[in-house]
């Protein structure tokens, strides 16, 4: 059978937990937002790694490690004897550009001779996070980090799918995650003028990944597919790129209730336009609004396209196997 999502969690413009991102979403309202240094911004009202997760080991956390970390140990909270050397993380991210930009920027400007605070090194490299949140919550199993824009998350949803059927690990946490910073803002304002809505938003979500029968399922993993658009042709890309994952899960399009699409032209992103452009948590944030709004026996189509061409495509059926 087919692996299935038995948990998840969200850390959103809503707020620190999944209740609030069940509620803000089932009830279409739009985050609050506030001024950027460029776009407006969907922050995470009231998110302090210092106060949330303690002084100890906090000094240094940016801010996108503190989301990874906070919303990893909601899911390890539920099923501490689990964690270890079975249990897998596979992490959606580009990493912090602030945290990069800054250190980059402090080998430039700071006194000799060393230039920089190695305390701070370890934040500017992508998979800082997914090793911290590995670190706090005791997850010695594969640790992965995947860079793939919007379909992030998608992606690492895939690869949890292959380290579970080759033995790897028992159950996978897997998610995506992004923050806001001015270093983004002016990045994606420099850059194509795509993000939704001029507000960007950041957050992360989180999924345990297991195979089926030993916990409930909240829904099955179909199938996950990908493609790139070599040529331009997003829309033909897309397409074959779902009719590929509908026939992998032995399903129609006729089947399909529910429907979520991030970064494709002339199809509504109806997260995005209430908690704004989640860059690489995109698509996890999607998966997360499948959870949270279908109901059991429902089949989900979930689609991402990036800028570069990337298009991951996952088929969920809500309430497990059959």
């Amino acid at each position: 059978m087919n692996p299935v999502i038995t948990a998840w969690t969200a850390v959103s413009p809503y707020g620190i937990d999944r209740e609030s991102f069940v509620d803000g979403l089932r009830g279409g309202r739009a985050a609050a937002v506030s001024d950027g240094a460029v776009h407006r911004t969907a922050l995470v009202p009231g998110f302090d790694a210092r106060e949330l997760l303690g002084r100890k080991g906090t000094r240094s956390m940016d801010r996108l490690i503190g989301l990874a970390v906070w919303a990893v140990g909601r899911l390890t909270a539920d099923r501490p004897a689990e964690r270890g050397d079975r249990s897998g993380l596979v992490l959606g991210t580009m990493g912090s550009l602030q945290s990069t930009m800054d250190f980059s920027r402090s080998s430039f400007t700071e006194a000799k001779p060393y230039f920089v605070d190695a305390a701070r090194m370890p934040n500017s490299i992508m998979n800082s996070a997914a090793g911290q949140c590995a670190i706090w919550h005791s997850l010695t199993g594969p640790n992965v980090t995947l860079a793939g824009g919007r379909p992030a998350g998608l992606s690492a949803l895939a690869c949890a799918l292959r380290l579970l059927r080759a033995g790897r690990a028992s159950n996978v946490l897997v998610g995506a995650v992004e923050e806001y910073s001015d270093t983004r803002s002016w990045i994606e304002s420099h850059s194509v003028a795509d993000s939704v809505g001029g507000v960007l938003g950041e957050g992360c979500v989180v999924l345990r990944v297991e195979p089926a029968g030993e916990h409930p399922a909240l829904a099955e993993v179909l199938a996950v597919r990908s493609r790139v658009a070599l040529t331009g042709d997003l829309e033909g890309t897309l397409t074959s790129c779902v009719d590929d994952a509908l026939a992998a899960a032995g399903v129609s399009a006729d089947d399909v209730a529910i429907e979520f699409w991030s970064g494709v032209p002339g199809r509504a992103d109806p997260v995005a336009d209430l908690i704004g452009d989640t860059g690489a948590a995109t698509a996890m944030f999607h998966v997360a609004g499948v959870l949270a709004t279908g109901e059991p026996g429902d089949v989900a189509v979930v689609g991402s396209a990036d800028r570069d061409g990337a298009v991951v495509c996952a088929v969920l059926r809500l309430g497990g196997p059959r």
